[in-house]
């Protein structure tokens, strides 16, 4: 068999078991519900509160796609490793790097498939209030909200072979939040502290994903008009890369893991 076929294999085995969990259906079901109201209200030409309300539909849309990318991609080694169903597999023989590729992608598909059926419902409810259901603004922020999601999953991937469950969830979290919230004011941040604060706050500013590279809901929402094609490449190439590096830093880990 060949590596692609061993690392599909893994992949679908991987996302088969995520679909039979509950916790994406009830995501989806909660989501549908918290976003009717953009369908159902009808605020007769008041734009302002209709912006709002996709401002709060985009933002639970970004807080269930963080917990979904989280715990699919925690949860792809510490269970089997613990439960020994993981020898079975590597006995196959798959090599450890076709599991952890298999087992990212896995999560990835997971996680990206759930996030389109978000963009679905939000496209499908938002358009009954509006005259226009996709715009070329709205596709590039699909576009980047899924690099989001692949980085995401590839730093919890790596993170499960560093870290217990409970801490990875939790440190993944706060890096993710944080760089959301923050990571456009690092600079300035470093700018004002003294040393060693400042070289700090510059270490995670260089080596910290910058997650706030992929938040397009402001320029969603106020119509402000797409992005330039050569930007979004560079935040690819960026995405790419830095997936590129934790991949290969889980595989060396994996290697390294008694099993």
């Amino acid at each position: 068999m060949s590596d692609f076929r061993k690392i599909r294999a893994v992949a679908g085995a991987s996302l088969l078991e995520m679909v039979r969990r509950r916790e994406i259906y009830a995501a989806l079901i909660l989501t549908l519900v918290l976003l009717t109201p953009l369908a159902l209200v009808n605020f007769f030409g008041v734009e302002g509160i209709v912006r709002h309300l996709r401002e709060a539909a985009l933002l639970l849309i970004w807080i269930f796609s963080i917990i979904i990318t989280i715990t699919c991609a925690a949860r792809q080694f510490p269970g089997e490793l613990e439960r020994r169903t993981i020898l079975p597999l590597l006995s196959k023989p798959v090599s450890r790097g076709d599991v952890v590729l298999g087992k990212y992608f896995g999560a990835f598909a997971a996680a990206a498939g759930t996030l389109i059926v978000f963009y679905l419902c939000y496209l499908l409810l938002t358009g009954l209030t509006s005259a226009v259901w996709v715009s070329l603004t709205l596709i590039q922020t699909v576009f980047l909200h899924l690099c989001f999601v692949g980085l995401l999953a590839a730093l919890v991937l790596a993170g499960s072979m560093l870290f217990a469950p409970a801490a990875n969830i939790t440190i993944c979290s706060l890096v993710t939040v944080g760089m959301l919230l923050f990571g456009q004011r690092l600079p300035e941040s470093a700018a004002e502290a003294v040393f060693p604060a400042n070289w700090i706050i510059m270490a995670v500013h260089a080596v910290f994903p910058h997650f706030e590279f992929f938040d397009g809901r402001v320029r969603l929402i106020h119509e402000w008009g797409p992005y330039e094609f050569s930007l979004l490449g560079i935040v690819f190439v960026y995405t790419v890369c830095y997936i590129a590096l934790l991949i290969i830093a889980a595989m060396v880990l994996f290697k390294r893991k008694r099993l």
